[in-house]
């Protein structure tokens, strides 16, 4: 009898070669009304969306404290059905950093997707702020494997870039779009902060490749700064087409449910992307993972590894992929 043949995942990657995936779209909110309902939205669309819970800006100001209790909770309860709610934290220099992080680690450490750093100014407040993180699950013995995600926002962070993508705990980072332009000091105009400007102005469009390139070279997730026109439907489907085709980013931030949806149809792969993935990739797995001819392209392992992960999309934007395509691919089980 011969062996079944080898799993995409096992057979294209090296151990630590593969990239870490996440749902393409990351929704952030901060007032309790609209954590809940997002939620709600989630247990609904599935995961093919994360939750953030915000306790920087979200967090009334003097009641971080009670802010992050229930962010906790939030996390704990019965509505994080599907494990995919993280949490932003306030910077590592603010006084409600530490006690963000007691409460959130402390009481939900293992039931937390990530943390989401802001503002760091260099690589040391990334260290920092893992070094903390790290001593409060050891304290209270949750949290272990909590990812890290850090927001790249000031002109340190960025100078920095590469050093942090690589570090062990860092899965993610995303560009701050509206600090950043902030911080060049009326040099860089308003409209670049835009959902078309964002992508014209050369400054802006450095930032973003150096941020997708590290995060890529690290087998990190680059995640795409927001788009404050939340009502114009175009204009989000717009942004989030050239994000994802154009500069290399395979996730998104949400600031408004509206958002959601067009975000993660712009990130998913057309249907003849994925007739095609699967086709060579079942072709290619057929045969061994030796080289293979597909209508009269000839094809090895790194295309192979290209196909696969357009089909890796596809199942993350919730794409319907055949039944018997999916136990080949990814094994008995996984429908």
């Amino acid at each position: 009898m011969s062996p079944s043949p080898a799993l995409p995942r096992d057979a294209l990657f090296e151990d630590g070669d593969a990239a870490a995936t996440l749902p393409v779209c990351d929704q952030y909110c901060g007032v309790e009304a609209r954590m809940r309902k997002a939620l709600a939205l989630q247990m609904t669309l599935g995961p093919v969306f994360d939750i953030t819970l915000d306790c920087e800006d979200g967090a009334p100001i003097g009641a971080e404290a009670e802010h992050a209790t229930l962010c906790a909770e939030l996390a704990l309860s019965s509505d994080n059905r599907f494990g995919r709610v993280g949490a932003r934290v306030h910077p590592v220099d603010h006084p409600a950093f530490e006690a963000d992080v007691e409460t959130l680690v402390g009481r939900a450490g293992d039931r937390l997707a990530f943390l989401m750093v802001p503002k760091p100014r260099h690589l040391a407040d990334v260290q920092r702020a893992l070094a903390f993180i790290e001593h409060v699950s050891r304290v209270h013995g949750r949290g272990a494997s909590l990812p890290v995600h850090a927001l790249i926002e000031t002109h340190g962070a960025l100078r920095d870039v590469q050093a942090i993508a690589e570090l062990p705990r860092i899965q993610s980072l995303s560009f701050g779009l509206m600090d950043f332009v902030s911080a060049h000091r009326g040099a860089i105009p308003q409209v670049a902060m835009s959902a078309a400007g964002q992508f014209e102005h050369p400054l802006v469009v450095r930032a973003k490749l150096e941020i997708a390139a590290a995060c890529h070279a690290a087998g990190k997730v680059p995640s795409h700064c927001v788009v404050t026109e939340f009502k114009d439907a175009a204009a989000i489907q717009a942004a989030a087409t050239r994000a994802a085709r154009e500069f290399g980013y395979t996730r998104m931030w949400s600031i408004h449910p509206a958002q959601i949806q067009p975000i993660i149809e712009a990130f998913a792969p057309s249907t003849a992307e994925i007739d095609e993935a699967i086709e060579i990739v079942l072709a290619a797995q057929a045969a061994q993972w030796a080289p293979i001819r597909h209508r009269d392209t000839l094809h090895d392992r790194a295309s192979f590894r290209y196909f696969w992960q357009v089909i890796e999309r596809a199942r993350r934007t919730g794409q319907p992929l055949p039944a018997e395509a999916v136990r080949s691919l990814f094994g008995p089980g996984a429908e």
